[in-house]
């Protein structure tokens, strides 16, 4: 007998091949009322979400993660806006990515296509919801949704939103399917299902993506740790420096691309590092530094061995002296993550050999690491970052959610 998670996934590869072959304006058109309903709707995505915090604080769920629960009016203005860049982009699907004619005469293309149904894992972070949705429908591919318990009340209302309006078009509401459950049983069984969901995409805590990474059946795109770095050069300039450094964390600490490291030239750190620390501490953030930033700032504290590679979301910086670039870059292959990290510096040959060193997915020359995300970098949104380096390295957007085939026509040639 078909377990109702089995009927879900059996229900989501239905919709994914119809989806496959809908149309770009009727699927825009889909995204544009989505958008509207979710401002028609706005008092109902407040309150559900108010449920799951009041819910949330009485379990005792700890700063960032409640920060990730909540949806703000900002938050929710940006899943708005996320759905209507979306509907604006390309669609996709049947592009050719490239089109020759072999000497035998067959005209051959290179054309994306649909991946088909694709599993989010997710915790806390409800404007996954709609960013998944929004992804996966205009990349023609049905999405299965395993949001966290703590934020059931608001996936299951943005869920119920997306099926209405795929309901208004005639389209299969099985374009998304949505489950709530945390029995560890169930993910296994979910994460066996190959024959349904070709790919699966957590987002979490390295306990989640660890535990995906080991029983999934179907490929997975991760990223385990989001240790962000950002590196002072001698070159750079000081007033930028600091509003990056700064604002890297307390922007929004909780995230994944906040900064979680800075590196300091010393030729400026006596220069930068004093008012470093003092921005950091007036804005409440606690800096761990090395011996050489303790001199130079006694009101730090003093770094541990594992401060260097941490992923602290939460408002903690370290903060090192390196002697140089080659360093700092030595200092990032060690420890960094393959995510984010930026250099400060007004120096193009500095920034071309930060570049060149340093292979996360997304590398900045004079710009936060909070930009690494798909909104930001004009992709309507984004499904996950990823820091695995087969088929998609850094924020997934609408290309990244298809695959390539090719498509050959021939006339009448044999081999």
């Amino acid at each position: 007998m078909m377990t109702a998670i089995e009927t879900k996934a059996r229900a989501a590869r239905a919709a994914a091949n119809r989806l496959a072959s809908v149309d770009t304006a009727t699927k825009n058109q889909v995204l544009r009322d989505l958008a509207a309903a979710l401002a028609t709707r706005r008092d109902e995505v407040f309150a559900a979400n108010r449920a799951d915090m009041d819910a949330a604080r009485a379990a005792g769920l700890p700063g960032p993660k409640l920060r990730r629960l909540e949806i703000t009016p900002q938050g929710l203005d940006q899943m708005i806006a996320g759905l209507r860049q979306v509907a604006d982009l390309p669609d996709p699907v049947g592009a050719v990515v490239k089109e020759y004619t072999t000497p035998s005469g067959l005209a051959v293309r290179k054309v994306r296509v649909p991946l088909g149904v694709i599993a989010m894992i997710y915790e806390a972070r409800p404007n996954v919801t709609i960013d998944a949705f929004a992804l996966c429908f205009k990349a023609g591919n049905a999405c299965f949704l395993k949001g966290g318990r703590e934020a059931a009340h608001s996936n299951a209302l943005l869920a119920d939103a997306a099926r209405a309006v795929l309901h208004d078009h005639h389209l299969p509401e099985a374009a998304v399917e949505v489950i709530t459950s945390s029995d560890r049983d169930e993910m296994r069984h979910l994460l066996t299902l190959s024959e349904y969901i070709d790919l699966v995409i957590p987002r979490g805590g390295t306990e989640l993506i660890r535990f995906v990474h080991e029983h999934a059946r179907m490929p997975m795109v991760q990223h385990f740790h989001g240790v962000c770095h950002v590196y002072v050069d001698e070159f750079a300039d000081r007033d930028k420096a600091l509003a990056i450094c700064v604002t890297g964390k307390t922007s929004a600490p909780a995230t994944c691309n906040a900064t979680e490291c800075v590196l300091v030239h010393q030729a400026c750190a006596a220069d930068l590092i004093p008012e470093l620390v003092q921005r950091y501490t007036t804005a409440g953030v606690e800096v761990r530094g090395d011996d050489a930033v303790r001199k130079l700032a006694p009101e730090a504290h003093a770094a541990a061995d594992d401060d260097w590679g941490h992923e602290f979301l939460d408002m903690i910086v370290a903060l090192k002296v390196v002697p140089d670039a080659d360093a700092a870059i030595a200092h990032i292959q060690r420890y960094g993550s393959n995510h984010t990290d930026a250099i400060i510096s007004e120096n193009p040959d500095r920034q071309a050999r930060f570049i060149a060193g340093v292979g996360s997915s997304c590398v900045l020359t004079n710009a936060s690491t909070r930009f690494n995300d798909g909104f930001q970098l004009g992709l309507g949104a984004e499904i996950g970052i990823s820091t695995s380096k087969i088929h998609a390295y850094g924020p997934m957007g609408l290309e990244e959610l298809t695959t390539q085939r090719y498509v050959v026509t021939g006339s009448g040639q044999t081999r």
